[in-house]
């Protein structure tokens, strides 16, 4: 017994002390390849993201205005030239600048200026799923050639060819043709088209709210999804200069709302008692009238200080506050008379 326990234990440490041969790392791979591919990530679900709709709707917002800064530089230029001269190419400057934004941010897969300070970029969703390693959900490869190809056909080229159709049919009054003529057929044709984007785009519009993918009917047409650039960046837009400019916004209409409704004079006469310089407003020149500074040249005496004034001036003060002091002495003034008057031909103040 003890011999056999000797002869399995140096067979045990002979087998162990062989190598394996050279081909079983191979039927080890394939052995285990059909496993492998079962756990890979193209075949798990895809993991859901949920991209800020305010961020998106800021970034188109962005784009419009980046392309406006660009429209009225552009035409600064050609300010100097004969009025009117770009009105009749404003499409195709139009299309020229969108063209240029097109053709440096998305064609070389960068984001658009908007896209870039809310920190979103374009993802072929149509690739998704298809292999790759996923950690945050966010990963994709960017547009195709022909995505892209197609995105600038329908935002430049749709823009451009449906502005100068609306122009053109104005132009010509395709509106205002007979019922059975050809034009009007047309221009029932263009309206009918414009309610059913319009309608398109709506429903797009709630689709969008509800689960947050593709702005508009473009780019749920490309697949083209709007995701983040980096998962661990916020959007790099500062509010300090908006809530500043909305503070002051609130603040001017307020004063022009609440002007109106105070009377200068009433200010002014209700403040005269605080002001510690007293003596400024009784000295001065007596023949002066105290509101326009000017000699009147037919003096009226505010009773019963009998200070001089205009006539237009003080009648004026006193239709407006039945309680109207005299600017000099802030004694209440209960009359006027001319100078040089007798106290009888004096106007009682109404």
């Amino acid at each position: 017994m003890q011999r056999e326990t000797l002869a399995s234990s140096s067979t045990s440490s002979s087998s162990y002390n062989n190598p394996p041969p050279q081909d079983a790392w191979v039927d080890t791979y394939l052995r285990l390849l059909p496993h492998w591919q079962s756990l890979t990530p193209s075949n798990q679900p895809i993991i859901p993201i949920s991209i800020s709709r305010v961020n998106q709707v800021d970034a188109h917002r962005l784009d419009i205005e980046m392309s406006a800064m660009l429209k009225e530089q552009l035409v600064n230029v050609f300010s100097l030239m004969k009025p009117g001269f770009l009105f009749q190419y404003e499409p195709e400057l139009d299309a020229f600048l969108e063209f240029l934004i097109w053709r440096f941010s998305i064609w070389v897969d960068k984001p658009t200026p908007g896209n870039a300070l809310m920190n979103l970029r374009y993802r072929d969703e149509r690739a998704i799923g298809l292999g790759g390693k996923v950690r945050t959900g966010l990963e994709g490869p960017g547009l195709t050639v022909g995505q892209k190809l197609w995105y600038c056909v329908a935002t430049v080229g749709g823009q451009y060819i449906w502005a100068r159709l609306q122009s053109f049919s104005a132009f010509r009054r395709w509106g205002d043709s007979e019922q059975r003529s050809v034009a009007r057929r047309a221009w029932t044709l263009i309206q009918r088209i414009e309610g059913i984007y319009k309608a398109a785009s709506f429903g797009n519009l709630l689709i969008f709210l509800y689960t947050g993918r593709y702005r508009n009917l473009i780019e749920r047409a490309l697949k083209a999804r709007l995701v983040y650039g980096s998962p661990h960046m916020n959007r790099s837009v500062s509010f300090e200069y908006m809530n500043r400019q909305l503070v002051w916004n609130e603040f001017s209409e307020m004063l022009l709302l609440l002007l109106p409704l105070l009377n200068s004079s009433s200010v002014k006469n209700f403040l005269r008692p605080f002001s510690k310089d007293k003596s400024s407003s009784s000295g001065g020149d007596e023949t002066q009238c105290p509101v326009c500074l000017v000699t009147p040249t037919v003096p009226f005496l505010a009773l019963p200080c009998q200070h001089s004034y205009c006539y237009y001036c003080l009648r004026t003060r006193c239709s407006a506050a039945q309680s109207f002091r005299c600017t000099r002495c802030n004694e209440p003034v209960i009359a006027m008379q001319r100078h040089g008057a007798s106290i009888n031909n004096s106007t009682q103040k109404q």
